[in-house]
This record gives C-alpha cells, sequence and structure tokens, in this order.
C-alpha cells in the first residue's frame, strides 16, 4: 500500500486533518506504533509532514513522522519535569502583532515574544497595525527602532489599506504564524489579506475560548497563493522556563554587543560601576522602553 505525503493542519482529541496534493485533505489517526515509548515533548504537531496510509474501511492512519526543521515550543512543567509542547512545527516565520493604539501596544508583551523566538531560532517579523491612529511620530517611536536590532516592520492598516499588499507578499509560500494580544486587528488583517479568512481564524479561537479547559485546537489555514497562517490559541503568554535571568542579555542585540565591555563578567546592568550598558543608555543610544523591558523580564515583572 502507497503511503501518502501530506502536512498537519489541524489537531483535535487525537483527530489530525491533513493537507495531500493527491488527495486533498484527509482526517487521520495516529498508528498505535508510534506512540510508544517515552516522550519529553509532543509526538505529531500542526506543520509536521507525515506519510498516511488509506485503510480499506475509509478510515486513515498516519504511519510516518518527519523529521522536523523548527517549532515554536511551549515549556511547560510535569511530573518527569519540562514537557515541550510544540505549538507549531516547521515554521518559517513568527509574525508579531500589536497596534499602535485602541489597545495601546504592550511592548514588556512584544519584547517577551522576541525573546522567545529569538531562544526558538526562529525568523521574526513585527506588524504594527492600526497606524491610521497615531501621528507618524509616535509610530517610529514605538517601532522605530526594531529595525535596527535585525527585526523588519510592517506598518499597516485595514481602514487606509496601507501595508495589506507587501504583508501578502511576505506570507505567501511560508508557514506562518500571527500572535498577537486581543483586539489588535489580526482578523482584520487576514480578511485584508485573503477574504473570509480572519472569520475563520476567529470562529476557531472562539470555539476554543468556549470549549472545556481540556479542549485544545490548533489550527492553520491554507492561502490562496501558497502557503500557510497558523492559529494558535492560548497564546497570550508564554512562561520562559529555559531563559535564565543571568543569559537574557544575551535576547536583547543591543545589550549583547555591550557585554563585553562591561567592567564585571557577573553585570546586571542594573547599577553596577563600569557598566557599558548602563553608560549606552544615558548616551541615548539604547531606547529606553527596550530597557525596562529588559529589567522588568529579568526581576519578574513584565506587566
Amino acid at each position: 500500500m502507497e503511503n501518502i505525503r501530506g502536512i498537519v493542519v489541524k489537531s483535535q482529541s487525537g483527530f489530525f486533518d491533513i493537507d495531500t496534493k493527491t488527495h486533498g485533505e484527509i482526517t487521520a489517526r495516529l498508528r498505535g506504533r508510534l506512540k510508544q515509548g517515552a516522550r519529553t515533548g509532543d509526538l505529531i504537531a500542526v506543520g509536521d509532514w507525515v506519510e498516511v496510509s488509506l485503510q480499506e474501511d475509509g478510515t486513515a492512519m498516519i504511519e510516518e513522522i518527519e523529521e522536523r526543521k523548527s517549532a515554536f515550543v511551549r515549556m511547560a512543567p510535569s511530573s518527569r519535569g519540562l514537557y515541550e509542547q510544540v505549538i507549531i512545527a516547521n515554521l518559517d516565520e513568527v509574525l508579531l502583532v500589536f497596534a499602535c493604539d485602541d489597545p495601546p501596544p504592550n511592548m514588556r508583551m512584544l519584547d517577551r515574544f522576541l525573546i522567545i523566538a529569538e531562544r526558538q531560532e526562529i525568523p521574526i517579523q513585527i506588524i504594527a497595525n492600526k497606524i491610521d491612529l497615531v501621528s507618524r511620530r509616535q509610530m517610529r517611536y514605538l517601532f522605530g527602532h526594531y529595525p535596527e536590532l535585525g527585526y523588519p516592520v510592517f506598518y499597516t492598516s485595514v481602514k487606509k489599506k496601507r501595508g495589506i499588499r507587501k504583508l501578502r507578499r511576505q506570507l505567501k509560500g511560508k508557514i506562518s504564524v500571527l500572535i498577537g494580544p486581543s483586539g489588535v486587528g489580526k482578523s482584520s488583517l487576514l480578511n485584508a489579506i485573503q477574504p473570509d479568512l480572519g472569520l475563520r481564524v476567529s470562529a476557531v479561537s472562539q470555539a476554543t475560548r468556549k470549549g472545556r479547559h481540556t479542549t485544545v485546537v490548533r489550527q492553520m489555514f491554507k492561502l490562496d497563493k501558497g502557503g500557510y497562517v497558523a492559529d494558535t490559541p492560548g497564546l497570550k503568554a508564554l512562561p520562559m522556563w529555559d531563559v535564565e535571568p543571568e543569559e537574557l542579555d544575551g535576547y536583547f542585540p543591543e545589550l549583547a554587543e555591550l557585554v563585553p565591555e562591561c567592567q564585571y563578567s557577573n553585570c546586571t546592568h542594573v547599577e553596577e560601576p563600569g557598566c557599558a550598558v548602563l553608560a549606552a543608555l544615558e548616551a541615548g543610544k539604547i531606547h529606553p522602553e527596550r530597557y525596562e523591558s529588559y529589567v522588568r523580564i529579568r526581576y519578574g515583572d513584565e506587566d
């Protein structure tokens, strides 16, 4: 029996929807032998490439799971230590969506997500949405320093039809995930990129919030021009279990390059004499919001 290759686009209650080139979308279950043995992380996730066999009774079974090239994970505590919960596998990019206003952007949350994506070595894009609500000066103050740090920023407005075409080109042919707080306009952006796409994502998110706590639906949606956009319920906050306070400065590019110049090797960059980071901050070479994020995250006060 010949196996069919496809990508997992939905995971719910032990059933997996597989998108294939030859047979369209197939719903399958995982072959029992693949579940054997101890695991420290999810065996299969949305975004995984798999081999599926069609059974005589019309059902389908997942026979093989291909090796992942990347994964966006959440580290969660378990009885056997930390468990790696895979949010999306084989991800090409993370797009962090924040509004310039309504609601005002939570820069601590943005910087926190940047650290997590950096830690997992996944390319990052920032979407500054609702640019029609603020002045150009305010928009640039909030987000203009991020490209200098290596994080591209897309400035968008659905109302003014700004940046939509550029964002559509960015998503084409990739597996992407849009992450951001409620009310920033993710669904409106998706609808502008592809009609009704945002409505479909919202329907899944609403169903997840209304369901039982144990019900988890992860799903990504196919784009007409190629690629997929992933929906990620429950990602308003991610604990950084695997980032120690002492290594936090390594995930702030503007701080990392200054660390070797500090007088003390264990410098916290808060009050030590001879600190290159504090000197750069005073000289206006480090954005004050970014430095505040570093201090708050290091000492457990991100809000």
